[in-house]
């Protein structure tokens, strides 16, 4: 009779193991699956990336590159002394332009653009050529001061045709 109790017990053992088993794998699974899909989620952006040319003196493109990549984008700068001929390489309207170009996937970004209207393009897909801020606007990313200006990002098309997407 001892030999019957003595094997209830240990089944009983065997089947809380199994269920703890059970509940500790499906833990640390699911655990797994949120850190990835987390870290996905995290560095979308930097998945890409974003090609700055910008003139070799010009303190405000760096600052601009130091906002792209504290936003996750992997940012790769390139100094050019010939800056019109990469924008009309990439027909960036001539009332759209500024002090850098950049090339991200097919999208031009032309100016001080804020990285969340970059994100924005891109996770849209929008059909366009790409996104400018004219000018060099105070208060816009790169271009931080003593003061706000108003600003604008536009979308432009390869045929020139710009919009507002954004007012800042």
């Amino acid at each position: 009779m001892s030999l019957i109790t003595s094997n209830r017990i240990t089944t009983k053992n065997t089947n809380k193991q199994k269920i703890w088993f059970l509940i500790t794998s499906s833990f640390f699974a699911a655990f797994f699956i949120l850190m990835i899909s987390t870290q996905l989620h995290l560095t979308y952006a930097s998945d890409d990336v974003i090609t700055v040319y910008k003139s070799p003196t010009c303190g405000c493109c760096s600052k601009w590159i130091s906002h792209l990549e504290e936003n996750g984008f992997k940012v790769k700068a390139i100094n050019s002394k010939n800056m019109s001929k990469i924008k009309d390489k990439h027909n960036v309207p001539v009332a759209a332009r500024s002090c850098h170009t950049a090339i991200i996937g097919d999208y031009v970004i032309e100016g001080h653009v804020p990285a969340a209207d970059i994100k924005q393009l891109i996770a849209e897909k929008r059909s366009v050529a790409g996104l400018a801020v004219p000018g060099m606007p105070m208060g816009s990313p790169g271009m931080e001061g003593p003061r706000k200006d108003k600003y604008n990002v536009y979308e432009f098309e390869k045929n020139g045709h710009t919009k507002i997407v954004t007012k800042y």
